[in-house]
């Protein structure tokens, strides 16, 4: 965790306006919260910070890549990261994160760490199905996508094939009607 006091901010000595902290992420900053899903990094995050006398108004800004593992093919690529997370923080009896829009510090409070609000927006950014772009051009050179595209199932034929007892039995019930 001594990796993460970088991202401490220390509000009490800062003037009233706009202030701009950046930093550079890599696997380093995954690796502390335990999570090993990107197999590479590198995204520049800035925060623009503004104190106001009773509150903050923050926003973080993200742009980069992550390197992961394609869903279909398992072949690594660069999946670009961008994302915006606004955040209100403002002071109150106790400390309370259940809003994700407001955090509440404590009155004595005097700094507040941003790394967990970071670690959520990049990992959150990365889309749910991680498709590689050549395979979605069709310019994939792999073993595991000519496998797959040997797989596909080219059409699916409808056979309606009846069984002649069950045709005899709907005449049974046309010949009743007239």
């Amino acid at each position: 965790m001594k990796y993460l006091k970088k991202f401490n901010i220390q509000f009490v000595g800062l003037k009233e306006g706009t202030h701009l902290f950046e930093y550079e992420i890599d696997n380093k900053f995954f690796e502390a919260f335990n999570y090993d899903e990107f197999e590479n990094s590198s995204i520049k995050v800035s925060l623009n910070f503004i104190k106001k006398s009773t509150l903050f108004e923050l926003v973080f800004t993200t742009e980069g890549y992550v390197e992961i593992p394609c869903d279909l093919t398992n072949e690594l690529y660069n999946q670009d990261i961008q994302a915006v997370l606004p955040l209100v923080v403002n002071f109150g009896a106790e400390f309370n994160d259940d809003n994700e829009e407001i955090l509440i510090l404590p009155h004595e409070a005097y700094e507040f760490n941003v790394a967990q609000f970071i670690y959520e927006m990049i990992v959150l950014s990365v889309p749910n199905k991680r498709i590689h772009p050549q395979v979605i051009d069709g310019t994939m050179n792999s073993k595991a996508y000519d496998k797959l595209k040997e797989l596909e199932i080219k059409e699916v034929k409808t056979v309606e094939e009846t069984d002649p007892r069950w045709d005899k039995l709907k005449n049974l019930i046309t010949e009743k009607k007239t």
